[in-house]
C-alpha cells in the first residue's frame, strides 16, 4: 500500500473512530428521574433503574421531591430550565401539571409496551387509571390496621364498621388528620356501599351524615400527621386501631414482626405513576417503555407491598426480596383485599378538598 492509500484509510479509521464515540455517547445519557425517596425509592431503584442501566448505559440520578414536584416544575418552567426528566407524581397533581401544560400528553398505546398477551396498554392497566399525561405504576392502599393482641383470638375486628363499634371494640383508634379517607369511611361503617361513597358525599345530607358517624368514635382518636406514627402508636399499644398506608404496616409486620392485622374492607386505593415534563419525551420514552412493562411493575412488588397498576403484572407477583415471603395476598390489588375497595376520587377531591377540609377543621375544634 502506498503512503496516500495509507493516509486514506488512517483517515477513514480515525474517522469510523470518531463516529462511535459519537454514537456511544449520544447511548449514554443522564436520567434525572424524581421520586419520593425512602423504601419506595428502593423498590424502583431495584425493579426498573438498575436494570435499565445495565441494558442501556444509561445513568439515572434519583432525586427525592416527588413531595413538591408541581411546585418544583412550575418553577423550572418559569425559569425556562426544566432539569427534571422524568417525575413520579399523583394523579392529582398529574391532572393540574397537565392542564398548566407543564408535562406532556402521553400516547399510551404507542409509548408503552403490551401485555405479554398482545393485550394493548389502555386495557392491561387498571381501569381509567391512565390519563392525558399520567402512567400509573403501582397502586397503595389507606387502610386500617388493628393490633391483634389487643383482642381476644375469638373477636378480631375484620370491618370498618368494627373500626366504629366501640362497644365491641373498645380502645383508642389513630387517624389521620384530614377529611379524606376518614369521610369515605364513615359513611360505609353507616351502611354505605363502597361504590355509592362519592355519590353520597355529593350532598349536603351525606356530608352531615359522615360527620355524625365520626361523632361516635370523636372522643377516642388520637389523630396523626406523620407517616410513621399509627405503626409506633399500635406497637405501643396507645391505640388499638390505626389508619395507615398499607406499605407502613407491611413493613411493621414483615420486618418487625409487629401483630398487626389489615382489614382490607373498604380500603381506599389510590395510584403513584409516571408523568413527563414538557420537552423531555423524546429522551425518556425508551426507559418509560421498559420501566412501566409488565415484568418490571411486577418485580416491584418484590421490595414493598403496592400492587402493580398493570392487570398483566399480578400473576407474576413473586416473593419479598428480603424476607422470601408470598407477597400475592399483601398486594392491595389481591382479588380478596381488593372486593369493597373504594378508588379514591380525585376530581371530587380537587373540587371539594378546601372546603371539606376547613368544616374538618371546625368540627375538631368544637
Amino acid at each position: 500500500m502506498n503512503k496516500p492509500m495509507m493516509k486514506g484509510a488512517t483517515i477513514a479509521v480515525m474517522g469510523l473512530s470518531t463516529l462511535a464515540i459519537a454514537v456511544a455517547a449520544q447511548a449514554e445519557q443522564t436520567l434525572n428521574i424524581v421520586s419520593w425517596g425512602g423504601a419506595y425509592s428502593m423498590s424502583q431503584q431495584k425493579a426498573y433503574h438498575e436494570p435499565w442501566m445495565e441494558k442501556s448505559g444509561d445513568e439515572i440520578v434519583n432525586i427525592d421531591r416527588s413531595g413538591n414536584a408541581l411546585a418544583g416544575l412550575r418553577a423550572q418552567n418559569q425559569a425556562g430550565n426544566v432539569t427534571w426528566d422524568l417525575v413520579d407524581m399523583l394523579p392529582a397533581d398529574a391532572l393540574i401539571a397537565c392542564a398548566e401544560g407543564l408535562i406532556e400528553p402521553l400516547d399510551h398505546d404507542e409509548l408503552l409496551a403490551e401485555a405479554p398477551d398482545g393485550t394493548p396498554p389502555t386495557e392491561d392497566f387498571i381501569d381509567d387509571s391512565l390519563t392525558e399525561c399520567f402512567v400509573p405504576s403501582i397502586v397503595y392502599s389507606n387502610i386500617v390496621a388493628f393490633n391483634t393482641e389487643m383482642f381476644p383470638e375469638d373477636k378480631q375486628p375484620s370491618t370498618i364498621a368494627d373500626v366504629f363499634d366501640l362497644e365491641n371494640y373498645p380502645g383508642k383508634r389513630t387517624l389521620l388528620r384530614k377529611p379524606i379517607n376518614n369521610l369515605e369511611w364513615a359513611l360505609v361503617a353507616d351502611g354505605v356501599a363502597p361504590e355509592e361513597v362519592y355519590d353520597v358525599l355529593e350532598t349536603e345530607e351525606g356530608v352531615q351524615r359522615a360527620f355524625a358517624k365520626l361523632d361516635t368514635i370523636k372522643d377516642q382518636v388520637i389523630w396523626w400527621e406523620e407517616g410513621a406514627q399509627p405503626p409506633q402508636l399500635l406497637a405501643d399499644e396507645e391505640v388499638a386501631f390505626g389508619s395507615a398506608y398499607n406499605g407502613r404496616i407491611f413493613n411493621a409486620m414483615v420486618t418487625e414482626d409487629q401483630p398487626f392485622e389489615i382489614i382490607w374492607d373498604a380500603q381506599v386505593f389510590e395510584l403513584d405513576g409516571w408523568v413527563v415534563p414538557t420537552g423531555k419525551l423524546d429522551k425518556v420514552k425508551d426507559y418509560l417503555y421498559f420501566a412501566t412493562d409488565t415484568q418490571r411493575l411486577a418485580d416491584q412488588a418484590k421490595y414493598i407491598s403496592y400492587g402493580p397498576a398493570r392487570k398483566s403484572s399480578s400473576d407474576m407477583v413473586s416473593t419479598h426480596a428480603e424476607t422470601g415471603i408470598d407477597m400475592t395476598p399483601h398486594m392491595p390489588t389481591y382479588p380478596p383485599n381488593f372486593e369493597t375497595a373504594i378508588p379514591k376520587d380525585d376530581e371530587f377531591w380537587a373540587d371539594n378538598n378546601d372546603e371539606l377540609t376547613q368544616r374538618f377543621n371546625a368540627w375538631l375544634s368544637q
